[in-house]
């Protein structure tokens, strides 16, 4: 497991996420990403982009990944693994830090990476500051029914 101290993803979450890209769909893009997220388990996740002719009805890594996780029975995400190629560094999206969120708290570690390694290390509370959650409608049922 990945000491999010000191930023460094497990090799095996990497492996996990380089594999995931090569097997992306992203023909139109040519853009691949692949993604892993570590469950509370310590069981990892993986994903690929999947993309569509009709652009907005593609899939993120990020996304597949959840689901994987979703599929296997957990709820809580305690680490994420995004890789990707090109000189820019790569993150998650505006909408998948929103699904990370969903299962992730602000302190959970985002692992940014290209094919090479690990490039830098974010909380998802510094990727997707002041974000909306379930907190904020657990606090508006509570004040409606109190």
């Amino acid at each position: 497991m990945a000491d999010p101290a000191r930023g460094a993803p497990s090799p095996d979450m990497l492996e996990l996420a380089r594999a995931a890209m090569a097997r992306a769909y992203a023909p139109y893009s040519r853009f691949a990403v692949g993604a892993v997220v570590r469950g509370e388990s310590g069981a990892l996740y993986a994903g690929c982009n999947v993309e569509n002719a009709a652009f907005p009805l593609g899939s993120c890594a990020e996304a597949s990944a959840i689901s994987a996780l979703i599929m296997a029975g957990e709820r809580r995400i305690v680490e994420v693994l995004v890789v990707g190629k090109g000189p820019a560094l790569i993150s998650p999206c505006g909408g998948c830090c929103q699904r990370l969120h969903e299962f992730a708290a602000d302190a959970t570690p985002v692992q940014l990476c290209d094919s090479k390694g690990l490039r830098r290390t974010m909380t998802l509370g510094e990727l997707l500051p002041l974000s909306f959650g379930p907190g904020n409608l657990a606090s508006s049922a509570t004040e409606i029914v109190g």
